[in-house]
């Protein structure tokens, strides 16, 4: 795992879309704004998202549901080291469990995907990912760290795969949430994703993108990595 610091950053899109200046347009992209300040304490998170060869590993242990992708309950030859897809909400909440972790908040995800420098629209800059990401193709995802690292040290934050948070979905949180750790809504019928996946575009691949699907979701596009607290 990665330490990441305690500090703050700018939470939310500061850069614009081409719909925002024309007013007849209904505003369907509004929740990722207002940009705000917020304080994190200090956490760690995987260094890559949860493979193959370390779900296995939790699915030996506990008997807990394999994806429906891997054929009579067993990876794939040659899959090892692919993120795992096609688990729910609730396959990575136990894992992360039973990994003595659980799943990073909304919050910590965009400041890990940002990095030490606030407002720009990719971990490593403003440009498209180019060969920077895995993203826009048809086979699936690819192994991970395979691509440069963050700023604060990781691989995959984006492309690959959609990466459940612990967060609620709620349109509307970002105006109102705590500015100090916030933990996302009580409640809600969505769990959140972040960082697109192999099989988007570059839009979706924005460290203040956010998208949502309900937790029973199991996808091939979708997998996860895990955060813990720093204890004090």
């Amino acid at each position: 795992m990665v330490r990441i610091p305690a500090g703050s950053f700018e939470r939310g899109r500061t850069h614009a879309l081409p719909d925002d200046g024309l007013k007849w347009v209904p505003v369907l992209v509004m929740d990722d704004r207002p940009v705000r300040t917020i304080h994190l304490d200090a956490f760690d998170i995987d260094e890559h998202e949860v493979t193959n060869q370390d779900y296995a590993a939790f699915v030996k242990a506990t008997g807990h549901r394999a994806p429906y992708n891997w054929p009579g309950g067993v990876v794939p030859a040659g899959k090892d080291q692919i993120p795992v897809v096609n688990v729910s909400w609730d396959d990575a909440a136990a894992y992360a469990k039973w990994a003595g972790k659980r799943l990073p908040t909304e919050a910590e995800w965009e400041r890990v995907c940002r990095g030490p420098v606030d407002g720009k629209r990719y971990p490593w800059g403003d440009e498209e990912p180019k060969d920077r990401a895995r993203f826009n193709v048809i086979d699936g995802p690819g192994k991970v760290c395979q691509f440069a690292k963050t700023g604060f040290g990781v691989h995959d934050i984006v492309g690959n795969v959609w990466e459940w948070t612990a967060d609620f979905y709620g349109r509307d949180y970002y105006a109102v949430a705590p500015d100090r750790n916030p933990p996302g809504p009580e409640s809600g019928m969505y769990r959140v994703l972040r960082g697109g996946s192999w099989a988007d575009e570059p839009k979706y691949l924005t460290c203040a993108h956010r998208m949502w699907a309900r937790p029973a979701e199991r996808s091939p596009n979708i997998g996860f990595r895990c955060a813990r607290s720093v204890v004090r």
